[in-house]
């Protein structure tokens, strides 16, 4: 039976695959559900993902970090944009290493309104782990 197991492809694949899984998802409890570098300046975890939504057009990356840099450290500032005309897609995300600057942030920017638009700021859901 172990010389059907090395010489059949399916087996072989399937095998693989099961590797990778388990290899996977061992990174995943290793290293945290959202695969961060575990870095916090406020002690408590992970940095706080936010997600950003109803974004100007217009907003750079720039314009939506120092929004967020005037309630604390931010670590990463980023907006999705096309795959295909690199246009913004209207919403991105925002990581901040210190939960209660976040929070301060997130209340603060909640529904106010920048470049003509009134923005939507919450912790970000994941929802593949929830």
């Amino acid at each position: 039976m172990d010389s059907v197991f090395l010489t059949s492809p399916v087996l072989c694949c399937t095998a693989a695959g099961m590797a990778a899984g388990l290899l996977v998802g061992y990174l995943a409890g290793k290293f945290g559900s959202r695969g961060g570098s575990g870095y916090d300046a406020g002690g408590d975890g992970e940095c706080v993902e936010i997600y950003v939504g109803n974004l100007s057009y217009d907003m750079s990356e720039a314009q939506m970090r120092k929004e967020f840099e005037k309630y604390g450290e931010v670590k990463s500032a980023r907006i999705i944009s096309n795959r295909f005309n690199r246009k913004s897609k209207g919403f991105g995300f925002v990581e901040m290493p210190n939960r209660p600057e976040a929070e301060a942030a997130i209340r603060a920017l909640h529904d106010k309104d920048i470049l003509g638009r009134k923005l939507r700021v919450n912790e970000a859901k994941n929802k593949s782990h929830e």
